[in-house]
C-alpha cells in the first residue's frame, strides 16, 4: 500500500520483453536501500524487486499489468516516478493508494500558469462514476485531486514541488498516463451494484 507522495524518480536503464511479461532494469538512488520481494510503486504501479545490484534493481510487469497501465512503453532513458510501502507508523500525507492502476488515461493539454501548471487528463467513461469534485486520484503514482470533472476528463493543478521532483514534467499531450481511482470510491460503487 502508498500514499502517492512519491519519494524520488529512477531511469529506465533496460526493458526486456520475455514471453508477455516485461522485465525492468531500474537505475535509482533507492537500489542500495531495497531489498528482494520488497513492493515499489512505479509510475503508480505495484511491483516486486526480483533482484538488486548496486546502484539498480530489477522487476517484472506481467501481461495484465501491461493490459492495464502504460508500463509497456517505456524505453531505455525514461523516468519513473517511485514510492517505497507506506510504513503504517507515519502520516499518510497524500491518500490511500494499492499500487493496482484502473486504467490508463491521456494527457489532453498543459498549461503554465505563472508558476503553477493546469494538466486536462482524458480517461474511459466507464470509471465516471468513480472520481467525484476535489477528490483525489492517483496519477503515474502522484496523489493529485482533481477538479472540473465530466464523464470523461478532470483537470489537475501542479505545484512548482511536485512538477520538479516527479515525471509529470515530461507529460505532453498524447501521452497516456497510469490511474488508480480512489479505493473508497470503488467500495461504495460496488456496494451500490450489489445493493440493486
Amino acid at each position: 500500500m502508498f500514499t502517492g507522495i512519491i519519494e524520488t524518480m529512477g531511469t529506465v536503464t533496460s526493458a526486456v520483453k520475455e514471453g508477455a511479461n516485461l522485465e525492468l532494469t531500474i537505475s535509482s538512488a533507492l537500489a542500495p536501500e531495497l531489498k528482494v520481494d520488497q513492493s515499489i510503486s512505479h509510475n503508480g504501479v505495484c511491483l516486486t524487486v526480483t533482484a538488486i545490484a548496486a546502484d539498480h534493481y530489477t522487476t517484472t510487469a506481467v501481461a495484465e499489468t501491461l493490459l492495464k497501465s502504460n508500463l509497456g512503453s517505456l524505453q531505455q532513458g525514461q523516468t519513473v516516478n517511485l514510492e517505497r510501502a507506506m510504513i503504517f507508523n507515519s502520516r499518510i500525507d497524500g491518500h490511500i493508494v494499492q499500487g493496482h492502476v484502473d486504467s490508463t488515461g491521456t494527457c489532453l493539454s498543459v498549461e503554465e500558469q505563472n508558476g503553477s501548471w493546469l494538466y486536462r487528463i482524458g480517461f474511459p467513461p466507464q470509471f465516471a462514476s468513480l472520481i467525484v469534485e476535489k477528490g483525489s486520484i492517483c496519477m503515474n503514482g502522484i496523489s493529485l485531486t482533481v477538479f472540473d470533472i465530466t464523464n470523461d476528463a478532470f483537470s489537475v493543478a501542479i505545484i512548482p514541488y511536485t512538477y520538479e521532483h516527479t515525471n509529470i514534467q515530461h507529460l505532453t499531450p498524447g501521452a497516456s498516463v497510469n490511474l488508480e481511482f480512489d479505493i473508497l470510491g470503488k467500495y461504495v460503487a460496488r456496494q451500490l451494484q450489489i445493493n440493486k
